[in-house]
């Protein structure tokens, strides 16, 4: 399965802010330069990512990102189905539809694999991730 860039661009940011603490903010901007990513798109991601409460974003002087609770207790699945949202793989039912439609199996045998994609990202949290088990993820010093 292939995620887009924008799935992989949040999952970036959501894996940097879980590398800091809890307590401390980071600006869409240092995020931006960590993860090497222009600060309109991380911004967009941001925006989605707050819109879906993972992320808590405040503005001002004293303002930055941080995860949420829910955000970093989450699966990485559900914020992959979230962020790409549950449909086909190939596009069968596009316009014009596939003329192999009605008999064809491959788009089952899709969904499936597709399913299979989810569920095994449903066994990982974001802290997880962030604490290094199981899949590990260096954690980065905290920036002043």
């Amino acid at each position: 399965m292939r995620l887009t860039k924008f799935t992989d661009l949040a999952l970036r940011v959501v894996l940097r802010l879980a590398q800091s603490h809890s307590a401390q903010l980071i600006t869409a901007r240092e995020v931006s330069v960590a993860v090497g990513a222009p600060y309109s798109h991380v911004a967009k991601a941001v925006s989605r990512l707050q819109h879906l409460e993972i992320v808590d974003a405040r503005r001002g002087r004293n303002g930055g990102l941080a995860l949420t609770s829910f955000g970093r207790n989450t699966s990485v699945g559900w914020i992959v189905r979230e962020l790409e949202g549950v449909g086909d793989v190939v596009g069968c039912t596009d316009d014009p539809p596939c003329p192999l439609l009605r008999g064809c199996r491959l788009r089952d045998a899709l969904r499936t694999a597709q399913e299979e994609f989810f569920a095994s990202l449903d066994r990982v949290t974001v802290r997880e991730l962030a604490e290094g088990s199981p899949l590990g993820l260096a954690r980065r010093p905290a920036t002043t």
